[in-house]
């Protein structure tokens, strides 16, 4: 694990980068070309120095990926909570769905295992803190913020895959839509799907995606109110 090795040893010369200098070009060349760009090779090539040499500050890529989300996790917004954990665990989640938007590749390292690094800690630390208010075991917290962040992850996931795929049509947004629109109405139109005639004639739409948002994480948090 790399959060327990120390960053230098003291001895020899002082090393020419430092785990921050890694990880910062490591997110570069994601934010840029993707995460399956990020290599030790292309790292190297980033800082300006050989790539065994690189070996030096990240044993592995394991490693590399570990730093990469800490980096990023260092930039949550911590702030006072309010006393309302709804509402700051909302925020959160607000900010953590604007974070992964930030850098598309993040949902794809989204792991438990990389939980523990000092920036992830310390945002851990204040997820706990805007639920003081809330009577609940430590447990069950960690588990509606594991909650939280499997539904925001799931939906700027789905977003992302959405975009991409819109990026990749022959065709525009507009024409796919309608040619589907058109389908579906005739389907539901046939008769054979009653209740999904039934659910479009209660509301054809469109869908309020951020509203959707907002509801899925309300429902959550009603789960976990005193009743």
């Amino acid at each position: 694990m790399i959060w327990a090795r120390p960053e230098r040893t003291g001895r020899g010369p002082k090393p020419a980068y430092t785990r921050d200098d890694v990880a910062a070009a490591a997110v570069r060349i994601a934010d840029e070309r993707g995460l399956d760009a990020v290599s030790m090779r292309h790292v190297a090539a980033e800082l300006g120095c050989g790539t065994m040499s690189l070996y030096n500050y990240v044993p592995r890529k394991e490693d590399l990926y570990e730093l990469m989300v800490d980096a990023i996790s260092s930039e949550h917004e911590v702030w006072e909570p309010s006393g309302d954990w709804r509402a700051d665990t909302l925020r959160v989640a607000r900010q953590t769905r604007e974070l992964m938007r930030r850098h598309p590749w993040l949902p794809r390292l989204m792991s438990p295992v990389y939980g523990f690094s000092p920036h992830a800690l310390r945002y851990l630390e204040h997820c706990l803190a805007c639920l003081d208010p809330l009577e609940a075991s430590y447990g069950t917290k960690l588990e509606l913020i594991a909650m939280v962040n499997g539904i925001v992850t799931t939906y700027v996931r789905n977003e992302l895959d959405t975009a991409e795929r819109v990026r990749a049509l022959p065709w525009s947004e507009t024409e796919e839509n309608a040619v589907r629109g058109a389908y579906l109405a005739g389907q539901v139109a046939s008769g054979a799907y009653p209740r999904m005639a039934a659910a479009f004639a209660q509301d054809a739409g469109p869908i309020d995606l951020e509203a959707v948002f907002d509801r899925a994480l309300g429902r959550l948090l009603d789960a976990f109110s005193p009743r």
